[in-house]
């Protein structure tokens, strides 16, 4: 199983991750087949480029100017007309979507009336397509990827002057881990975000594994202060790391004046941030009293805003916390086949090397509610993953 590690030293895009692909050794006809077959007046280019000093492969897509500002829709149309395998225009549409609900979160409006700008011209939407096949083309199974750095200043946009990260970039970035950095420059768009929230579960250091070859991606601007690329290390993870060690931080607060709805609600506010986990236990305090223990498993970056939440929410007068070391099995997202339909679930890879896949409880319950079958009937029926 071909697992690649996203390196993002000068943060990432689909120009960069297009480039890094090619770089691996994915056919630059290939990736035109599949783009020209979406928007027939698009052309994919690559060519060597030093970046401080580092070679790297500079993609290039090649389209005309447009006056049109597409939507959700014009977009899944575009691509359910093309020669994309099934399972390539699922995952396309389901990238758009997360783009759509991060631009509709933005402006405060439904998914359906997000008019795309930036990433819905013919070069965005070739990035995103061309990734998707190149990824497919080389197999990759699974991913990590280190910290991304955005950058900061402020960019123009069709919407004006905007700060770094862009608002839709900054949305689909949340839950995953920041790196710092001062460089005057976007340097993660909205398209490097949304690819990376789609593939990508796992932010750290590299993971143990076996590197079989490594591309790279560069970017537009030749940057003075660090080489602008992007790396994908390809390769196998050793046996051991099916299993991948992680320190997250656990943070508690006991309470014994609060109501049982205003516990709910704070547990609602914490959910919001995107924690690892959160839960309550009934506990014995002082007094002989009956308390709650409110628990919140989260990363690092995650500690100030799930404090604040618990200050504000609970009136607690203090909070602990302290750092946990946890396992957790490699993953990926995936689609599954039952008798009424099709669920989003995850696939996870066991020691051994077998799967185990889990269905996702609100795509099982979006099939009931739509088909009258029950729940358990659906969750309990063989399980198989669509073919491409």
């Amino acid at each position: 199983m071909p697992f690649a590690y996203l390196d993002c030293p000068s943060g990432t895009s689909g120009d960069m991750m297009l480039g890094a692909l090619i770089d691996l050794g994915v056919p630059v006809n290939v990736l035109n087949d599949a783009v020209q077959s979406v928007i027939p007046s698009v052309e994919i280019s690559a060519s060597p480029v030093y970046r401080r000093g580092f070679r790297a492969t500079k993609a290039d897509v090649h389209a005309p100017h447009e006056h049109v500002h597409r939507t959700l829709t014009d977009i899944l149309e575009l691509v359910g007309h093309s020669k994309l395998s099934p399972k390539n225009q699922r995952q396309v549409g389901d990238i758009f979507r997360l783009l759509a609900e991060a631009e509709a979160k933005v402006h405060g409006t439904g998914i359906e009336k997000v008019h795309f700008h930036e990433v819905g011209a013919a070069d965005s939407i070739a990035d995103i397509v061309g990734v998707v096949v190149g990824i497919d083309h080389l197999g990759i199974t699974g991913f990590a990827a280190s910290p991304i750095p955005t950058g900061c200043g402020t960019i123009q946009m069709a919407h004006g002057e905007c700060p770094v990260p862009a608002p839709a970039t900054a949305e689909l970035l949340k839950g995953i881990p920041l790196a710092a950095s001062a460089i005057p420059f976007e340097l993660t768009t909205p398209t490097g975000a949304v690819l990376l929230k789609y593939y990508v579960k796992q932010f750290g250091t590299l993971p143990a594994m076996t590197i079989q070859s490594t591309g790279i991606g560069a970017g537009s601007r030749d940057l003075e202060q660090q080489p602008n690329i992007f790396r994908i290390l390809l390769g196998e993870l050793t046996s051991q790391n099916a299993m991948a060690a992680e320190t997250v931080w656990m943070i508690e607060t006991n309470l014994d004046d609060l109501s049982g709805e205003l516990v709910g609600h704070c547990v609602e506010r914490l959910w919001t941030l995107s924690p690892l986990d959160v839960w309550v236990m009934p506990i014995q305090m002082k007094k002989q009293r009956p308390g709650v223990l409110i628990s919140v498993l989260c990363r690092a970056e995650q500690i100030g805003a799930v404090e604040n939440c618990l200050f504000l929410e609970t009136g607690t007068l203090g909070i602990r916390r302290y750092s946990v070391e946890r396992t957790v099995l490699q993953r990926e997202s995936c689609r599954i086949a039952t008798s009424w339909g099709e669920v989003a679930g995850k696939k996870a890879f066991l020691p051994d090397g077998t799967e185990r896949i889990s269905l996702e409880f609100e795509s099982v319950k979006a099939v009931a509610d739509a088909t009258g079958i029950p729940i358990r009937r659906i969750m309990e029926s063989p399980l198989t993953e669509p073919q491409s």
